[in-house]
């Protein structure tokens, strides 16, 4: 049987295209942007009077889904499919700049940094490619699969595996001897973080007790 092929789909209209050029230098470069926002400020010209003037720009058809939501960064859209591979487009054509093949599906969503983007991939790595080449720079093994989104923030970036645990790498090339681009920074359990929180019901009885202590106070 034939695999199904899904296309990444980009709408615009005229006043879409507009919009974007009026905040110059405004992009989108991870999945939650860099305030962990969901929704773009800058837009000022779509609305709903005027949603429904949007129509296809372009399209492109990699091999199989794409579950992985597209990051947009100096006009290049970076995004993952299920073939395995992850893809660089021109914002504007939709044209192939560059894919890279990992080893397994990617469905994680890419993030853009200092010319590097980062993905992860169910092949258990976490992947740092040129973004302007799409060449690896660095590769890290995790015990399991990566479908986490990777976030950047004060030169480093985190990103969650499913074996259970948080990963910190180090954006910057270490002095010379003392270390390689890419560096693991730290790694913590789930498991030991929420061992060292405190649960919801612990939260509530603390809070219980805070408020029968204050009634007994306020009756003295």
């Amino acid at each position: 049987m034939k695999p199904v092929r899904i296309s990444v789909l980009i709408l615009f209209a005229c006043f879409v295209s507009l919009a974007w050029g009026q905040q110059p230098g405004k992009r989108w470069s991870q999945f939650h942007r860099h305030n962990m926002e969901r929704w773009n400020p800058y837009d000022k010209v779509l609305s709903v009077q005027n949603v429904g003037g949007l129509g296809l720009k372009w399209s492109y058809a990699t091999g199989s889904d794409v579950d992985s939501s597209p990051a947009i960064a100096n006009g290049v859209v970076y995004v993952g499919s299920w073939d395995d591979k992850v893809y660089a487009l021109g914002a504007g054509t939709g044209a192939l700049l560059w894919s890279y093949t990992t080893g397994n599906v990617v469905t994680s969503s890419p993030a853009v940094a200092n010319g590097v983007v980062y993905v992860g991939s169910d092949d258990d790595n976490v992947y740092a490619l040129n973004a302007r080449t799409g060449t690896l720079l660095w590769s890290y093994a995790t015990g399991s699969l990566v479908e986490s989104s990777p976030a950047v923030a004060n030169g480093v970036v985190y990103v969650g595996s499913d074996d259970v645990h948080m990963y910190a790498f180090g954006l910057k090339k270490k002095k010379a001897g003392c270390g390689r681009q890419g560096e693991l920074k730290t790694m913590a359990s789930v498991a030991d973080i929420l061992e060292r929180e405190p649960t919801y019901d612990q939260r509530m009885a603390e809070a219980g007790e805070s408020r029968t202590r204050a009634d007994r106070d306020s009756t003295k």
